[in-house]
């Protein structure tokens, strides 16, 4: 952290009084007037532009249609600028409410990535909160929420779920002793709540104990998410998470064991071993054609009771998609240019590093992966056709996915399993939004919300693919290959961020690691 405030200390200035970041951010003003854009808001509704979008010390003040498609913008009916306000020219342009990535680690000291470099991927897709479900300890998550909270770091907006049973230095009421009683549960979770911790995140424990756990924390009034491990899942599956007041669920672990219709268990092979990652994935991408068919009586008994318990889904598709497609994810091209040489090496196939799991990954694997996609992509839909909140979270920093890109990467999947891109767009904001319980102020471009905004020069809902960093493909009429799009402006906080800067930095880090340790990313196996 030592680095990387003395970077931001010298690099903040003010202006008139107000304090911004030279170079990469402005802000916030007086008033800022983000001039004609076409508004894709984060309600559902369809887009809508020239729009003049007026905001006052962060919080929006006006949202005034100025004109008709096609037609010259009458200037004397615009949002009149004050005395110290500033002006954005986005005539032509996108804007977005700032997105929710609901399953954002902060990096790792396993993968060599510091808080500076992944905050700058972030905010350089557009990514203005993060909840981070479980890592380094709530220590260390709650001093970067305060510091982004009061925009001394470039960073998004935090919400620190901590991991269940997880203590630190200045936390530890139990003296690290593991919780093995109800009791115990309950003050631990008094204890994370004294801390600030937004939330919990489960990976799962005796009934008894999550169910005094999730008692305690709903009493509490925080948030709870779970990855529903393998180890206690066949006694607590999500259906008895949601029922004792879980608020959402990660990836889909528990889920299909409770969709299980004709058996109690996963059909392991005989020489499983769960420490063996290669056994634990491969055997996870068998795990849907176990479940309930698709409509059926059963599947849809479980989907109504959790629509009945107004249940969130974060399934993170982008972090498993390299188990159908292993090649794909390891010759993305944005990893040449923005991937450390520590995080690279920890993606390569290791019985050790979590998510390396590429033992001996072939076409048997992918194909069954590949079938796994297609069921649970079909119980993501439907869910969101019956009225259900389905997020978008990207768990970035293992197997091949990269912090910022791996997001897009997810708006992506959501279209693939058959969101609109519309609906997509509401997952990434207001559904994220209403899930942290701040729906009062982010998720939506909306009077009294706050300014975090996304701009872009491209249109998303014709292709998502321009929201990546390196943007999409283009042929030009002269038959010129060109790159378009990429975010243009980050907002959060009503301070102004240039999206292609953030980029531009990490890739200085990047190369100043490369330098450092004359390295070069190689796929694997391969020695020159």
């Amino acid at each position: 952290m030592k680095k990387i405030q003395s970077f931001l200390l010298a690099s903040l200035f003010s202006i008139g009084g107000l304090l911004a970041q030279s170079l990469q951010g402005d802000g916030p003003h007086s008033q800022l007037i983000i001039r004609g854009v076409m508004l894709i808001n984060g309600n559902g509704a369809p887009p809508q532009g020239p729009i003049d979008i007026v905001v006052e010390n962060n919080i929006i003040k006006n949202i005034q249609v100025v004109g008709y498609d096609g037609v010259p913008i009458d200037e004397s009916k615009r949002p009149k600028l004050k005395p110290g306000g500033k002006e954005l020219d986005c005539n032509g342009m996108y804007l977005l409410p700032g997105f929710v990535d609901m399953h954002g680690h902060i990096g790792g000291t396993a993968q060599g990535a510091e808080p500076d470099y992944v905050f700058k991927l972030w905010m350089a897709h557009g990514i203005t909160t993060v909840r981070e479900p479980s890592g380094r300890g709530v220590d260390f998550a709650m001093d970067l929420k305060r510091k982004s909270a009061k925009n001394e770091i470039i960073a998004p907006r935090i919400m620190a779920y901590t991991g269940f049973g997880q203590t630190s230095k200045t936390f530890n009421p139990l003296n690290d002793i593991p919780i093995s009683t109800p009791e115990q549960a309950r003050e631990w979770v008094r204890a994370n709540a004294k801390k600030g911790a937004d939330g919990i995140k489960f990976f799962g424990a005796e009934p008894e104990i999550m169910e005094a756990a999730l008692d305690e924390n709903k009493k509490l009034g925080l948030g709870s998410a779970a990855h529903h491990a393998q180890l206690t899942v066949a006694r607590w599956n999500v259906l008895h998470s949601a029922r004792a007041g879980l608020t959402s669920m990660e990836h889909w672990y528990g889920l299909p064991e409770a969709l299980f219709d004709d058996r109690t268990v996963q059909d392991y092979p005989l020489d499983y071993n769960y420490q063996n990652e290669q056994h634990r994935f491969e055997n996870a991408g068998k795990l849907w054609e176990q479940a309930a068919e698709p409509y059926s009586d059963h599947w849809n008994a479980v989907m109504n009771e959790l629509l009945e318990l107004d249940f969130t889904l974060d399934p993170t598709f982008n972090i498993y998609e390299a188990s159908r497609d292993l090649q794909r994810a390891r010759r993305a091209e944005w990893h040449e240019t923005y991937t450390l040489p520590s995080l690279w090496e920890f993606y390569q196939p290791s019985k050790i590093s979590h998510g390396s799991y590429w033992h001996d990954w072939g076409t048997e694997q992918e194909v069954a992966w590949k079938k796994n996609y297609k069921l649970w992509m079909t119980f993501i839909n439907e869910y969101k056709n019956r009225g259900g909140r389905v997020t978008a979270g990207s768990d970035s920093g293992f197997i091949f996915q990269l912090y910022g890109f791996a997001y897009v990467r997810e708006l992506e999947l959501l279209r693939e399993a058959g969101f609109h891109p519309l609906e997509v767009i509401r997952a990434a904001t207001l559904n994220g939004a209403e899930a942290l319980g701040m729906a009062d102020k982010i998720g939506s471009v909306a009077l009294g919300k706050l300014a975090d905004f996304v701009v872009v020069e491209e249109n998303p809902l014709k292709n998502l693919k321009v929201l990546y960093g390196t943007g999409a493909v283009r042929l030009t009429d002269d038959n010129e290959v060109v790159r378009a799009g990429g975010v243009k402006y980050t907002i959060k906080d009503g301070i102004v961020y240039d999206a292609k800067a953030l980029l531009a930095d990490v890739k200085r880090q990047v190369d100043e690691a490369k330098t450092e340790a004359n390295y070069t990313i190689k796929q694997p196996g391969i020695k020159d």
